[in-house]
C-alpha cells in the first residue's frame, strides 16, 4: 500500500508529492527520482551520462592499437583504444586531425578514412546512410569508411587508418570542429 509523502517545494518545484511505500523509507533509500537521506529528499540521476566520443584511454599496452597515417603514408601517431570505441572518438581523444563535423551522426563525410584491404574485410558492411555520405567524400577508395562507423574489435588490433589529403564539409568549409 502506498501513502503520500510531502516533499519540500524548494527541492521539488513542480512535484509536491511523491508516492512511496511506507516500509521502504530508511536512512538512505533510492525510490524513483527521489533519494531519502534521513527525512530530507534529494534529487539525483542514476543513469550514467554518455556522450558521443566519451571514451577512456586503456592502460598502456592493454588496448587495441590503431596506426594513423597521413595521405602520403607517413605515420602520424599510434594510439590505443578499447573494444567498441569508434575511430572518430579515438582520433579526437588523441588530438589527431580527423574532423567529424556532424559529431558521428552520419550526416557528413569529414571523418572519412582509408583502411587496408585486409582490415576492410574484417569490418561489417557499411549501411546505406554511410555509403551515401561516402559518395561525397574527397579521395574515395574501395576501402574507404567513415571513422565514426568503425567500431574497434580485437580482430582489428594493429589497424591502419590513412587520412585523405582533404575533406569536403558542406556545412562550414574552413572551420575546424572541436571535441565536446
Amino acid at each position: 500500500m502506498y501513502s503520500l509523502v510531502k516533499t519540500s517545494r524548494s527541492i521539488l518545484n513542480s512535484t509536491r508529492l511523491a508516492r512511496v511505500s511506507k516500509t521502504s523509507i530508511s536512512s538512505s533509500h533510492r525510490i524513483g527520482p527521489v533519494a531519502f537521506t534521513g527525512s530530507r529528499p534529494n534529487l539525483f540521476h542514476t543513469t550514467a551520462r554518455t556522450q558521443h566520443g566519451d571514451i577512456k584511454r586503456p592502460a598502456p599496452g592493454t588496448g587495441i592499437k590503431v596506426h594513423f597515417k597521413d595521405s602520403k603514408g607517413n605515420l602520424i601517431k599510434t594510439v590505443e583504444g578499447n573494444e567498441g570505441d569508434d575511430i572518430l572518438s579515438i582520433a579526437h581523444e588523441y588530438d589527431i586531425d580527423l574532423e567529424g563535423a556532424c559529431e558521428g551522426s552520419v550526416a557528413c563525410s569529414t571523418c572519412h578514412v582509408i583502411v587496408s584491404p585486409e582490415q576492410y574485410d574484417l569490418l561489417p558492411e557499411p549501411e546505406d546512410d554511410e555509403n551515401d555520405m561516402l559518395d561525397m567524400a574527397f579521395g574515395l577508395t574501395d576501402t574507404s569508411r567513415l571513422g565514426c562507423q568503425i567500431k574497434l574489435t580485437k580482430e582489428l588490433d594493429g589497424m591502419t587508418c590513412t587520412l585523405p589529403s582533404a575533406t569536403r564539409n558542406m556545412f562550414v568549409d574552413g572551420k575546424k570542429s572541436t571535441h565536446h
